[in-house]
């Protein structure tokens, strides 16, 4: 691999793993997805016509296979096993503190279309604006869903908890 490609890999692994598992909630499938995401873009590189940002082209691939994996066969069985053999040790990777652990479970329970509106703006640190654009919606769906998962988050958690939200 050249430093090119390198460069590439060594800037987008870390937020990429960090978006893929705010939606898929495990660490193992987040590394697969993010490595699917480089091979592909490796592979077809051309399609790239920089019409926006590298970033951007490889979060909206991430955030398109992690929604494929909530939806595959391969999800639906690991979810039954964890069922089986639940355990919060990989939440705890992510998040250590109990405060935050409270936040990244409301979080992580929300809906998915609430859900991204909360890790692309807090987490993510993505205006509104760019969310619409990123996700392909209308700005005010984007404006609704997002009052929409803060009411949701509010009722979830406490005020103190809440303010935590705000200050990170």
């Amino acid at each position: 691999m050249d430093e090119q490609w390198q460069s590439i890999v060594d800037t987008y692994t870390r937020p990429l793993l960090h978006m893929s598992y705010l939606y898929v909630k495990d660490f193992h499938a987040a590394e697969d997805i993010v490595q699917d995401v480089f091979v592909t873009f490796f592979e077809k590189q051309t399609q790239f016509r920089e019409q926006s940002s590298l970033q951007t082209y490889l979060t909206r691939m991430t955030i398109n296979r992690s929604k494929d994996y909530l939806k595959s066969w391969r999800y639906r069985t690991h979810q039954l096993t964890n069922y089986f053999t639940a355990s919060y040790r990989q939440q705890n990777y992510v998040v250590e503190e109990e405060e935050r652990l409270a936040i990244a479970e409301a979080v992580l329970a929300l809906p998915m279309k609430y859900r991204e509106m909360i890790i692309l703006y807090f987490y993510e640190h993505y205006t509104l604006k760019e969310i619409a654009a990123l996700l392909h919606l209308a700005p005010s769906t984007v404006h609704y869903r997002f009052q929409k998962a803060q009411q949701k988050l509010k009722i979830a958690l406490s005020d103190t908890e809440w303010e935590l939200l705000f200050h990170e």
